[in-house]
């Protein structure tokens, strides 16, 4: 029995259910408990599969994916990064740093399969931070999936995001993302967007701030991640906005990696498009 069939259960965070077959258990790293998403196929594993949320996100954007890839075979670990939700959460900001984050990911890879190399998948930052720590340790990897994820970011890309949570906290910069949601009571949301809320407001400030600058990083690593001969994909929803798309395409190109369009999607294609994007992993993964 490998080490992620041991990791302790926790509870859920906020009121979204947990799919069925799946659990919600602690992640124990040098940095704290980071909390995860746990789905076991009933029979044997195909392989394990890692996956790691973006900027303001958490193990909850792969909800619906985490289950219908356990249902496919595979043994699933979708993590909420250090400072998201219910994750531990370090008041210094140098704790943030992108060879940080990394690190976290490589550290969790290491509990997925006792050791074996297993898929991982970044979405948008979470594929920033899955190209770093895939380019620190290769050998912890089968394949790297970059879901809604650019080869480089740019100067002042997240200015005002950076700015409206230092200087007035994360409820204002949920409230200039959701403006439809500004002084609407709790019970009056949908169940998504309470939960986001919600989830924002218990985020680390000092993360979101931190990390928003990782995302205005000018260097471009992708061959850096084409020399370690990893099998990758580059995909994205086909109303995704958040990197130009032909950048998406061309990072795809000097990648050599496959590349897909996910219809019916924007930017969360786990989320808006999640049987698509199931379909889509599970044919690279078996490939890779």
């Amino acid at each position: 029995m490998g080490r992620v069939h041991r990791l302790q259960t926790v509870p859920p965070f906020g009121d979204l259910p947990t799919p069925d077959g799946v659990d919600v258990v602690g992640v124990d790293l040098p940095v704290g408990r980071l909390t995860a998403y746990r789905g076991l196929p009933d029979g044997p594993s195909r392989g394990s599969v890692l996956l790691v949320p973006g900027f303001t996100g958490s193990k909850e954007d792969f909800r619906p994916l985490v289950p219908l890839l356990r249902d496919a075979g595979w043994s699933v670990l979708a993590m909420s990064r250090r400072g998201q939700g219910d994750s531990a959460a370090p008041t210094d900001p140098a704790a943030y740093t992108l060879d940080e984050e990394a690190a976290d990911v490589v550290r969790v890879a290491a509990l997925v399969d006792d050791g074996a190399p297993v898929h991982l998948l970044g979405h948008s930052l979470g594929g920033v931070i899955a190209r770093a720590a895939a380019i620190a340790s290769p050998s912890a990897f089968r394949s790297v999936t970059m879901l809604c994820s650019g080869p480089h970011g740019w100067p002042n890309r997240m200015f005002l995001a950076r700015r409206l949570a230092a200087e007035q906290g994360n409820r204002a910069l949920f409230d200039a993302q959701n403006p439809i949601a500004i002084g609407v009571a709790d019970a009056a949301l949908d169940q998504a967007t309470r939960f986001a809320r919600m989830r924002m407001d218990r985020s680390s400030t000092v993360g979101i701030t931190t990390t928003a600058a990782i995302l205005e990083l000018a260097d471009d690593t992708t061959a850096a991640l084409r020399d370690t001969g990893l099998p990758t994909l580059v995909a994205h929803g086909e109303d995704d906005a958040a990197w130009p798309q032909v950048w998406q395409h061309d990072m795809a190109e000097r990648l050599g990696a496959r590349y897909a369009v996910i219809p019916d999607s924007a930017h969360s294609p786990a989320i808006e498009a999640p049987e698509a994007t199931a379909r889509l992993l599970d044919g690279f993964l078996a490939d890779a």
